[in-house]
């Protein structure tokens, strides 16, 4: 082989991997073009290499032209999920993603290289980190009725912000779902039903109550009739993002606790309005997989956790339980100074 030996062609071979048009490949030809991956899972994994370049340069001096796709070993790998989550204080759940992003990209470069496959394996031997599983919180129903009732529906705005919460909690939309609605998802003949564009291509119908049916007739006499038009526009008349629907969310909040001070006792997050929706429906009856059809959940087993921070059901399921007759213990007499000392 000309002198060369078979490992010094290898490692010219690898040299020769450069991390950009690598990763252009990974997401033009791979994600976008073959897998047809969702908008959302494209952004989700554009941030991972975007936090994980500026990590190089800021912890390695290393520039994201001058990178190889072997500078991805698996001790940097792992150096960058601890700064995530040292300066970016960021999840253990966060750093799940991140991680996962990275390997379906090692995969996908090593398939195309088998001389990567040495580093490869270091990266996919990283193990997702558990986590604890949080309580699902949610509101009670008096609390979301003074959400419900909170905003201004004298201004424009404050009417929109009365129909993006009365859907929120209606369909128990995710906020990426809600931001996405368009006029033409909407149906508004008897037994109203809005269509929801669902995380990962799936798609799914939720009913709507008469009262939303009729809020909504209210809104759209003001609001763009064009099918495409953003359901819930912000003031630019695009669609809404989800920093400012948890800036209006955050507003509404502040505006009910100034009466009603007990709606702050739960941090409100567009998810805790996803979660309520869920609990309220199990307290209502509605079977799980009903429930979990209604979100759009992937799984049943994801619906599995409101069955568990169901605590108002669990007493309702031991009030049918019989309680044993417990006996107390009986009171011991109290033990003299001399007899302690005796006892030593």
């Amino acid at each position: 082989m000309s002198g060369r030996t078979v490992s010094q062609t290898a490692a010219a071979h690898l040299g020769e991997g450069m991390l950009g048009p690598a990763l252009q490949r990974y997401f033009c030809d791979y994600l976008i073009n073959q897998r047809e991956i969702s908008p959302r899972t494209v952004t989700s994994y554009r941030d991972t290499f975007r936090l994980l370049l500026s990590f190089f340069e800021r912890c390695r001096s290393r520039k994201p032209d001058d990178l190889r796709v072997r500078d991805l070993d698996g001790s940097t790998v792992l150096a960058f999920l601890d700064d995530l989550e040292r300066h970016r204080r960021n999840s253990a759940r966060t750093r799940n993603v991140r991680l996962a992003a990275i390997r379906s990209f090692v995969r996908h470069a090593t398939a195309s290289d088998p001389l990567l496959l040495p580093v490869a394996q270091r990266v996919l031997a990283i193990p997702s980190k558990r986590f604890e599983r949080v309580a699902v919180a949610h509101l009670t129903r008096e609390h979301m009725q003074l959400l419900l009732d909170a905003p201004d529906i004298s201004t424009e705005t404050g009417l929109r912000d009365r129909v993006l919460l009365t859907l929120m909690y209606n369909t128990g939309a995710r906020v990426s779902e809600v931001a996405a609605m368009k006029v033409g998802d909407l149906r508004l003949d008897p037994g109203g039903s809005i269509h929801i564009h669902g995380k990962g291509r799936k798609q799914r119908s939720v009913p709507l109550w008469r009262e939303s049916v009729r809020l909504l007739r209210v809104w759209m006499r003001l609001t763009a009739a064009s099918p495409e038009a953003p359901l819930l526009p912000n003031a630019r008349g695009g669609h809404m993002t989800r920093s400012g629907i948890e800036h209006r969310l955050r507003t509404t909040v502040e505006r009910a606790a100034s009466s009603h001070p007990s709606v702050k006792l739960v941090h409100v997050s567009p998810h805790t309005i996803r979660h309520t929706t869920a609990m309220h429906l199990l307290q209502s009856g509605v079977d799980l997989s009903v429930i979990a059809m209604w979100l759009g959940h992937e799984s049943i087993q994801t619906t599995h956790q409101y069955l568990n921070a169901d605590l108002d059901s669990k007493r309702r399921a031991l009030d049918h339980l019989e309680a044993p007759v417990i006996r107390r213990p009986k009171a011991k007499r109290r033990q003299g100074l001399s007899d302690f000392l005796q006892r030593l």
